[in-house]
């Protein structure tokens, strides 16, 4: 087989698999968000207290964060297949639990329930790498994005299929806050059977057969994965610069964006009026998300990336100008601060699948999930606070800083080798 042939027949399995992935990416988004709008509501009812209410999206993020490294050790040995599948069926399970919690009226079992969900957010920002796995450098952001793109459509379906999940729950004879996750749990089977029937052969296998590499087989030592992803760092500065710029961009993002419907209802805005801005922002997040892989292909990852963080400064400068209630700067500002996170995230995950090593890929591309969401955890955590004790527009300012970070990581992956 020629050198020439190889590349047409590996450009044939990326088309399948970018395409693979784009509905597994939908169908799970859906499983996803399905719970998002009634999961602290269930755990308000249970615990019976307003402040246990955002333990369960807490105890999620937990558990993406430790999902991402630990799915990221299975892919480098068992491939993106076996990892991806597996994800959503931990998350389908945990869907599966928080219905239990609902039934037998259990925080406990509601929480365990919330980390194993977060695997399946994990599995779905994970999937981006898998669509860079074959991919040629000069097309790996916009494969990277089309996929990023195709969880717009499981976030707008899954809160709106909310009411589905209270009818289904009547006819069920269980709690109706529960419905939602009983959906979710079916959804999640099903993007996990078209994972594993679809996703064949495995990119990341494929890949590193093609680069001469064999998974390593038998028990793996503790501790290997962290020392990947250090040594990749230190070698490669520009990775290590990428990481931080995408992890500083998710907590400015969700720092901003969990306190916003409260800076909105402060001023007297109506729920729907709320809802339709986190919709503008969940639009600006992902819709956009071809177009910015397009300019990091055309026009460079660090100036997609630099650019990201300049976005996520306006808006933060208009959140932070916006009175309570309703106005034209919440909304322009929250689209902008999704539209930054998309052009952020996007251009650091292709810097990080550009310039880590294929032997290490599964490692440092975990590793940097697990960091993005531990960092998200800790400023929605510090978010609550700074706004009780300061107001909406210090949290704009805070986050200020961590965007103005992402600007400087984002030039150092230019200086850097």
């Amino acid at each position: 087989m020629t050198e020439a042939t190889t590349r047409t027949d590996i450009d044939a399995v990326q088309r399948h698999t970018v395409r693979t992935l784009v509905v597994s990416q939908a169908v799970g988004a859906v499983g996803v968000t399905i719970g998002v709008a009634t999961a602290s509501l269930l755990a308000r009812d249970i615990s019976g207290s307003e402040t246990m209410a955002g333990l369960a999206q807490t105890f999620q993020v937990l558990g993406t964060a430790a999902a991402a490294y630990g799915l990221a050790r299975v892919m480098r040995r068992r491939g993106r297949r076996v990892g991806i599948a597996l994800g959503y069926l931990i998350g389908a399970t945990g869907a599966v639990l928080a219905v239990a919690a609902g039934v037998v009226d259990s925080m406990l079992v509601l929480l365990v329930g919330a980390v194993l969900l977060g695997a399946t957010t994990a599995v779905n920002s994970g999937s981006r790498y898998a669509a860079t796995d074959l991919a040629t450098e000069a097309h790996r952001a916009r494969a990277l994005s089309v996929v990023v793109w195709a969880t717009t459509i499981g976030a707008v379906a899954g809160p709106n299929l909310t009411g589905v999940g209270a009818s289904l729950a009547r006819s069920l004879g269980i709690p109706e806050l529960t419905g939602g996750f009983a959906i979710g749990a079916v959804v999640l089977v099903l993007a996990a059977g078209w994972v594993w029937v679809r996703l064949r052969p495995d990119p990341l296998l494929l890949a590193q057969q093609t680069a001469g590499i064999t998974p390593a087989s038998g028990p793996e030592p503790r501790g290997r994965s962290w020392g990947r992803f250090v040594a990749v760092v230190r070698d490669v500065p520009a990775v290590g610069a990428a990481v931080v710029a995408m992890a500083c961009a998710h907590a400015a993002m969700v720092t901003v964006m969990i306190m916003t419907p409260l800076h909105m209802e402060h001023g007297g805005a109506h729920l729907d009026v709320i809802g339709f801005v986190i919709s503008i922002h969940v639009l600006g997040m992902f819709a956009f998300s071809p177009l910015v892989g397009w300019a990091a292909d055309r026009f460079g990852r660090s100036a997609v990336l630099v650019g990201g963080g300049l976005v996520l400064l306006v808006s933060l400068a208009l959140c932070g100008l916006s009175p309570e209630g309703s106005s034209w700067q919440i909304f322009t500002g929250l689209f902008l601060l999704g539209l930054g996170w998309s052009c952020a995230t996007v251009a650091a995950s292709t810097v990080i699948a550009d310039r880590t090593p294929i032997e290490a890929r599964t490692d440092v591309q975990g590793t940097s999930d697990m960091a993005m969401a531990l960092t998200a955890a800790g400023g929605g955590a510090l978010a609550g606070v700074i706004v009780d004790a300061l107001g909406y527009p210090a949290l704009a300012a805070f986050a200020a800083l961590l965007a103005g970070t992402v600007v400087a990581a984002g030039r150092l992956t230019r200086s850097t080798p």
